[in-house]
């Protein structure tokens, strides 16, 4: 090994020993404090000769113990993608939450790469006086000297670090991607609810109070209805679900073409074909949680506005049977000698309203408003569904496009619906090799079902009637339950054969 041009040995000696002796004479002259001072000089030399990097520290909370959103999606979004061969995190699991959550925990560091930008975080506690000032306004609130409860405590925070260079990258555009990523890892895990409207919560008919948990009382949703257990026809199935897909695709969309991103849809059809399983449906492939409105329950169209507006994004909002909850029927119709209408008037005096004087009523108009008027564009990404058996009843008003987008008419079992319920309550599948039936008589099956299906051409027979024979004969066999639903089919085509021809003879 040679030494460096222009360098020889015993020169390259000198130097180290020259190096050497000098720092001895440093030590022994000057003082400590000037070693420190030395030091910080010479650090200060070669941070400019190196990257300088900006710091972002984000908070757990405000000075007045308001939680920071963007640390708690900082926290999230590290445990999900940045934390999986840390050497050590935090574990945390939430009620109804069915994994543990992962964090950063004190004193430690995680990296990430975005756009070719590689950050560094670093978890570690501060006191509290050193938290970020709040906006709101105020100095002793929760937390701040002299404020209430959390005064004097520390609290954790996070440090972004990254390249100056980057510095637009990172605050315009990788914050913003840490909170779109941790809202969707939020929205996967969380548990979805079923709220449903509570009666009496109202401010004598002005209007609502604000708190949300005043006004819906909620449990956790876990109806296991998809879209693959819907025993109506395919093509109108894929229908739906393309258009619901298309909806929650499509935000840019609406807002550019000036409309509240809504959308209406209408299910009808007889009692059992299946209208309930497919709200659930909706609900289960969208991730949304489910207000189901009892309209009865709403004193006056005031008190519906602010219900509407304390819903959250995400919805779907459900009112069953429309045409049995209120009197929203055709006007071109008289109804004044109606039984329907005199229930609807007799039942306005028993809506327990204070003894003073009567409230206003819901009324159409006030229905027509809650779907498609100023209001019902305060919360975005929601989904309205009315459902009714006599779709004929309803005002034209309320079916016109804009209000209901979508009406859905869910008709009695055919073909295609009893096989899907034969998969679902029989296990058995069209093309499972496996199934019973294959291993027995396929043929016989085949046969059952042929019948069935032929049957079902003359019969009127609901989705839930075909359902409540097969659980009748769970554990017979699929061959018993096929039978029994031929001979109940057989039966009610001679019953109603014979009701026809008595009609018939009456008639002659």
């Amino acid at each position: 090994m040679k030494p460096p041009a222009g360098l020889s040995w015993s020169s390259l000696g000198s130097l180290v020993a020259t190096a050497v002796v000098v720092r001895a004479a440093l030590q022994e002259v000057l003082p400590p404090e000037a070693h420190g001072a030395l030091r910080a000089l010479l650090s200060r030399a070669a941070a400019v000769f190196a990257h300088p990097t900006d710091t972002v520290v984000v908070h757990e909370a405000d000075a007045n113990g308001v939680p920071n959103e963007l640390y708690e999606a900082a926290q999230l979004y590290l445990g999900a993608r940045c934390l999986a061969t840390a050497p050590a995190l935090h574990l945390h699991k939430p009620h109804g939450v069915p994994e543990p959550v992962a964090s950063l925990p004190d004193d430690h560091v995680a990296h990430d790469t975005f756009r070719g930008v590689c950050v560094a975080w670093r978890s570690q506690r501060v006191d509290q006086a050193s938290a970020a000032f709040s906006p709101f306004g105020g100095s002793r609130g929760f937390g701040a000297p002299g404020g209430f409860g959390l005064g004097g405590r520390q609290q954790w925070c996070l440090r972004l670090e990254f390249p100056r260079r980057h510095r637009d990258v990172v605050r315009g555009a990788y914050v913003a991607h840490v909170l779109a990523e941790a809202a969707a890892l939020r929205l996967k895990m969380r548990e979805r609810k079923l709220y449903t409207n509570n009666p009496g919560m109202y401010c004598g008919g002005v209007g609502v109070m604000d708190d949300h948990r005043m006004l819906w009382s909620s449990h956790a949703f876990s109806h296991p209805s998809t879209f693959d257990t819907l025993a109506i026809d395919p093509a109108l199935r894929d229908g739906i679900r393309d258009d619901l897909l298309r909806f929650v695709r499509r935000r840019d969309h609406y807002a550019r073409a000036g409309r509240a991103w809504k959308r209406g849809y209408l299910l009808h059809g007889p009692p059992g074909t299946g209208k309930t399983s497919l709200i659930a449906a909706i609900a289960n492939l969208l991730k949304f949680d489910i207000y189901d409105l009892e309209l009865t329950a709403v004193g006056s169209n005031s008190d519906l506005r602010g219900l509407l507006v304390s819903t959250r994004p995400k919805s779907l909002i459900v009112v069953e049977d429309i045409d049995c909850s209120l009197g929203l029927f055709d006007r071109t119709e008289k109804l004044s000698s109606s039984p329907l209408s005199q229930d609807a008037d007799q039942s306005e005096e028993h809506q327990g309203f204070p003894p003073h004087g009567r409230r206003e009523r819901i009324s159409l108009s006030g229905v027509l408003n809650f779907v498609d008027g100023l209001w019902s564009s305060c919360v975005g990404e929601r989904l309205i569904v009315f459902t009714t058996n006599h779709v004929d009843r309803l005002d034209p008003a309320l079916l016109r496009p804009g209000r209901m987008d979508c009406k859905i008419e869910l008709g009695y079992c055919k073909g295609h619906a009893l096989r899907v319920l034969a998969n679902n309550y029989l296990g058995l599948a069209d093309n499972d090799d496996n199934c019973e039936a294959a291993d027995n008589d396929r043929g016989r099956y085949e046969e059952l079902m042929g019948e069935a299906e032929r049957l079902l051409e003359e019969v009127h027979l609901t989705p839930a009637d075909v359902a409540e024979v097969f659980m009748g004969c769970d554990g017979d066999g699929a061959h018993a339950a096929l039978q029994k639903l031929v001979v109940d089919l057989n039966t009610k085509r001679l019953a109603h054969n014979c009701a026809v021809s008595k009609a018939a003879g009456g008639d002659v």
